[in-house]
């Protein structure tokens, strides 16, 4: 009966929110399938390195094309009907061009559509987060983050269309870089919003490796880090727009003011009225990447072999893209307005990635309930729809029973701010 009356709902302008129900409660129905594939690793492919390798260990995410192998962007139909990619994305040329150790192929949810990790086909990823394995790896860059966190690559590329490199970033403990929209090339990444929201970008343990894979993705990073390091090299000398957003644990929201103020940033504290925009700017986000998921993957639709979450999340696309997506477009720029009027105040916007601490996976695997709540935690979309660069930087929590010792504060910074956050986020790596 609550699904039947949600898709009423939903015909008569239903929330994003009721319709992830309809989404999550159909799309987890394979127990079977979950079990089997329950322990599979963080990468789909994996080619350890040599013995003696001493080099840069690189992991890329399986919707961006490597030739000569499968991609599968996590689904079952593309990686039996795929055929194997003809050239490399255009994201891995200074990996090939400097002869970096690429070892795998990693992990994701279906098309990078849905947002706990769990992937019912190739198995789901298991963060380390709580030493039990038991939260959730995030998505959709899940295997991405995994594979960084256990050590099993040094770097890790993902893709960032709501916050899929971000958050999974803060399920794993580790650091994710969300890069300014149009800096990194996706062509030869499978598509989701290719002309509003994707982004590649990497995730790493440390900001030392993660300045290094972003100088794989940019040439001449190193450079212009260097310079963000020497321009700005303590935390007093820079700025930063905290924004409190409602709903938040209160205890994530004091890690974060404890952890910044202990670093000696200046903190300037933005008003309620730039969050009513923030909130704002999720609502049409959400509309934009829905409605192009639709428009640029609906020739999957009807495959076999494609998960039915995944059919509905196209679905609910299509009706976004007819009844919204133009409207929401609109507001884009106005909403960047808004961001460069702040950026005139502050060098950055901090809040938590994630609303919560990352939950366990249910023992059954995600049901309706779950799915909704985890979609509920973010923090991250309106950034993309901004198409500002953001940080994911892991904090620590002040001691308590929880098991879960770290959350993660997001930076976001003017657009091609990546060296001057990354900056920021060495300063509070920095051991007090």
């Amino acid at each position: 009966m609550l699904v039947v009356n949600m898709m009423n709902n939903r015909l008569c302008g239903m929330t994003l929110g009721g319709l992830l129900l309809i989404i999550i409660f159909n799309g987890c129905a394979s127990p079977q399938r979950r079990l089997k594939h329950a322990r599979e690793h963080a990468f789909i492919s994996y080619w350890p390195p040599p013995a003696q390798s001493e080099g840069l260990r690189l992991a890329v995410k399986d919707n961006i094309d490597m030739k000569g192998r499968v991609t599968s962007a996590g689904s079952e139909y593309l990686a039996k009907h795929n055929p194997p990619a003809a050239r490399d994305a255009a994201c891995l040329a200074l990996a090939r061009e400097r002869n970096v150790q690429i070892v795998g192929k990693t992990n994701l949810t279906e098309f990078a559509v849905t947002v706990s990790g769990e992937n019912v086909y190739f198995g789901t990823p298991r963060s380390r987060l709580d030493g039990k394995g038991d939260v959730i790896p995030g998505g959709s860059s899940s295997g991405s983050a995994v594979a960084v966190a256990t050590r099993m690559a040094d770097v890790a590329f993902g893709s960032d269309t709501g916050g899929s490199i971000r958050v999974p970033a803060a399920c794993n403990g580790v650091y994710g870089l969300k890069t300014t929209f149009g800096l990194v090339s996706t062509k030869g990444v499978f598509p989701i919003s290719p002309k509003h929201l994707d982004t590649v970008g990497p995730l790493a343990r440390n900001i030392s490796d993660l300045a290094q894979g972003m100088d794989l993705l940019e040439r001449g990073f190193a450079g212009k880090y260097r310079e963000a390091v020497a321009d700005k090299p303590r935390a007093r000398h820079i700025t930063i727009g905290r924004l409190y957003v409602s709903g938040t644990d209160a205890a994530i929201d004091k890690a974060i003011d404890d952890e910044l103020t202990a670093k000696h940033f200046k903190i300037v504290k933005l008003s309620k009225d730039f969050e009513t925009k923030w909130h704002q700017a999720e609502k049409d986000g959400k509309v934009v990447a829905l409605g192009d998921a639709w428009l640029n993957d609906q020739q999957y639709a009807h495959q076999k072999g494609v998960s039915l979450l995944t059919k509905l999340v196209l679905a609910n696309g299509e009706l976004d893209y007819h009844f919204g997506y133009k409207e929401a477009v609109k507001r884009k720029a106005a909403w960047q307005r808004e961001l460069r009027a702040v950026f005139k105040q502050v060098d950055f916007i901090a809040m938590p990635t994630l609303k919560s601490l990352p939950p366990k996976m249910p023992y059954w695997g995600s049901d309706v309930i779950f799915e909704l709540h985890v979609f509920g935690m973010q923090n991250t979309l309106p950034v993309n729809f901004a198409g500002n660069p953001a940080l994911a930087i892991p904090i620590s929590m002040p001691p308590t029973k929880k098991t879960i010792p770290v959350t993660s504060l997001q930076l976001v910074g003017p657009r091609l701010s990546e060296a001057a956050l990354l900056n920021a986020g060495r300063l509070i790596e920095l051991k007090n």
